[in-house]
């Protein structure tokens, strides 16, 4: 084996990683984004929402 296979499979393994978490951090994302939906739809709010009225 090459100097240059394990170069290659390094850049492999740090895209793998890097596009896992770039992935994962969109998945919960967009679970998060759903709940604040669904909790907004049941009638609750945010408190950072109170203190705009209260200003």
């Amino acid at each position: 084996m090459s100097h240059a296979f394990y170069v290659t499979a390094s850049y492999i393994a740090a895209f793998a990683v890097v596009f896992g978490l770039v992935l994962w951090v969109w998945l919960d994302h967009r679970a998060r984004h759903r709940e604040l939906a669904r909790l907004e739809a049941a009638g609750i709010r945010r408190r950072s929402a109170r203190q705009e009225n209260a200003g």
